[in-house]
C-alpha cells in the first residue's frame, strides 16, 4: 500500500468535533448498563464522598476506557476526544480517575470485588457466557498467578517472587466449558514476594459462589483445575465442601513416587500428544508419552478425618538425558508429571481425566489476554488504586467476551484485543436529525456483520406502531 498523492499534498488538522475513535463502546456501555454496573458501583461502594461521588459512574468510566484500550491513567483520556461527550455522560479527566482509585483502601476493593460479581452474573443473564454444558458435562473453574511486572520501588507492595522479576502478583479464578471461552470468576492483587498458594482457599470459595450464580446447565459438575503450587489440604478441602472436583498437580514426594513404583508395566496406555501416531485398526495411540493411574489418598500426615481419598494420574515421557546409562532406574529413563484428582472413574477415564487436566493452561491465555490490555501496567504506586484497577480490568474483560457472543461467530472465542479492534475501535462520524443521532461507520467495514447484531442486541429496533 503506498499513498496515493504526494507528501505536499497532504496535509492534517485536529479540528473535527463530530467524529469519535471507538464507536463500539456504545453497544458495548449499553451491556454494561443493563448488567447493573452503575447502580451496583452506586450502591455498594463507601468510597470518601470527596473522592467518591458518582463512585458508579466513575468505575464505569474506568471500565470504558479500559474497553476501548487504555492502560494506564493517562490513557482515560481518550474518552474526552471529537463527539464522545455528546454521545456519553460523565466522561471525567483522567487526574479525577486518578484521585478515585487512590482514595480506594482494602475494604473498598472488596466491595468493587461484590461489584464484579453481581456484574458478571447480570452478564450471564444476557448471554450464555458458559455456553450451555448438559448433564454429565464439566465447567472447569482454573485458578493461578501471575507476575506483573513493575520497575521502581515506588510501587507499594512491589517484590521480587517465583519469576524472578520485580513485579505484584495477581491471583486469578476463571471458568470455562468445552464450548465457552474463558469469564473470570475472582480477582486478587497481591504483594510481589507472596507465595502462590497464600488466600488461594480464599479465592477458590468467592468463586464457586460466583459461579452458583450464573446458570451452567442442569447437572453440569465442576471441576476445579491448578499447578502443584497450589496442592494443599486449604484449596482442595475448600473446594470439596463446595461440591467440586478437584484436579491438582502434585509434586514429586517420597509417598508420589511410591505411588508410582507400583503401577505396573501393562497399564501405561498411549496418548494424543505430540508427534504420536493413531492406529485405526486397534483405535489406539502409538505416543511416547503413556498414562497410568492408581488410587491414592491424600493428605495422609494429617488425621484420618481430613484425609482425601482419590486417584494419583501419572503421564510419563522418556527421558532424553538420562544421568546414568549404565544403570538405568525407573525415574531416571523417564520423567512424570502426576495429578491428584476425586473425579469418578466412570465419568473420566484415565486418559480422559490426563486431556481434561492438560486443559489448565488455558488460564495463561487468560493471563497473557489481561497483560495485552489493561494490565499492561499498574498505573498507580498506591496498593489500593492498582487492586481496583484490577477489578476494573476484569470487568472490562468479562463486559468485552459477553460482547464477542452477542456478536456471534468467531468473536465469541476471539481475544479481547481482537475484538477490541474490529468491535470497538471504530472510527465514526456523529450526526443529528431530528432529535435523533445517527453515527456514520466507515463503508466496507470487514466486521460490519458482527458489529450490527452487537448493536441490534442492546439496541432492539424499534416497533411498528
Amino acid at each position: 500500500m503506498q499513498v496515493f498523492h504526494t507528501p505536499a499534498a497532504v496535509s492534517v488538522s485536529f479540528d473535527e468535533p463530530n467524529l469519535v475513535g471507538s464507536a463500539g463502546l456504545v453497544p458495548m456501555m449499553e451491556l454494561a448498563a443493563e448488567s447493573g454496573l452503575h447502580q451496583l458501583a452506586g450502591r455498594r461502594l463507601t468510597v470518601p464522598t470527596d473522592k467518591g461521588a458518582n463512585a458508579g459512574a466513575k468505575v464505569a468510566a474506568l471500565v470504558a476506557g479500559m474497553c476501548a484500550g487504555a492502560d494506564s491513567i493517562d490513557d482515560m483520556a481518550v474518552l474526552r476526544h471529537g463527539a464522545m461527550k455528546r454521545l456519553f455522560n460523565a466522561c471525567y479527566a483522567p487526574s479525577t480517575l486518578g484521585s478515585f482509585l487512590r482514595s480506594f483502601t482494602f475494604g473498598h476493593v472488596r466491595q468493587l470485588d461484590a461489584v464484579a460479581s453481581g456484574v458478571l452474573a447480570n452478564l450471564s443473564g444476557r448471554a450464555p457466557v458458559l455456553g450451555s454444558p448438559g448433564t454429565g458435562q464439566l465447567v472447569y473453574v482454573d485458578v493461578d498467578d501471575t507476575i506483573i511486572e513493575v520497575h521502581g520501588y515506588q510501587k507499594q507492595g512491589s517484590g521480587y517472587g517465583y519469576s524472578g522479576v520485580r513485579g505484584i502478583n495477581a491471583l486469578l479464578a476463571t471458568a470455562t466449558t468445552d464450548t465457552a471461552a474463558p469469564v473470570i470468576l475472582g480477582q486478587r492483587l497481591r504483594r510481589g514476594a507472596v507465595g502462590s498458594p497464600r488466600g488461594a482457599a480464599r479465592m477458590i470459595a468467592d468463586a464457586l459462589a460466583t459461579l452458583k450464580r450464573l446458570p451452567p446447565g442442569p447437572g453440569a459438575r465442576v471441576l476445579v483445575r491448578a499447578d502443584s503450587a497450589f496442592y494443599g489440604h486449604a484449596t482442595v478441602a475448600t473446594a470439596l465442601k463446595a461440591g467440586a472436583d478437584v484436579s491438582v498437580t502434585v509434586r514429586m514426594n517420597p509417598a508420589v513416587k511410591a505411588a508410582i513404583a507400583t503401577i505396573d508395566d501393562d497399564a501405561w496406555a498411549g496418548i494424543e500428544y505430540p508427534e504420536a501416531i493413531y492406529d485405526e485398526t486397534t483405535g489406539t495411540w502409538t505416543s511416547k508419552a503413556e498414562v497410568a493411574e492408581v488410587a491414592f489418598t491424600a493428605f495422609t500426615s494429617r488425621k484420618k478425618a481430613e484425609r482425601i481419598p482419590g486417584r494419583l494420574v501419572v503421564r510419563r515421557i522418556p527421558e532424553l538425558n538420562p544421568k546414568d546409562t549404565n544403570q538405568p532406574t525407573l525415574f531416571d529413563t523417564h520423567r512424570f508429571h502426576a495429578f491428584f484428582t476425586t473425579v469418578d472413574p466412570e465419568a473420566l477415564d484415565t486418559v480422559a481425566a490426563d486431556k481434561a487436566h492438560r486443559g489448565h493452561a488455558v488460564i495463561e491465555q487468560v493471563n497473557a489476554d489481561l497483560k495485552d490490555s489493561a494490565l499492561a501496567h499498574l498505573p498507580s504506586g498506591h496498593f489500593g488504586a492498582n487492586s481496583a484497577w484490577l477489578v476494573c480490568a476484569v470487568m472490562a474483560y468479562n463486559l468485552n467476551r459477553t460482547a464477542g457472543i452477542l456478536a456471534a461467530g468467531a468473536f465469541a472465542k476471539a481475544r479481547t484485543g481482537t475484538n477490541r479492534a474490529r468491535l470497538v475501535n471504530i472510527p465514526a462520524r456523529i450526526a443529528s436529525s431530528a432529535r435523533r443521532i445517527r453515527i456514520r461507520l466507515p463503508e466496507a467495514w470487514p466486521w460490519q456483520q458482527g458489529f450490527e447484531r452487537l448493536f441490534t442486541a442492546v439496541h432492539p429496533p424499534p416497533q411498528p406502531a
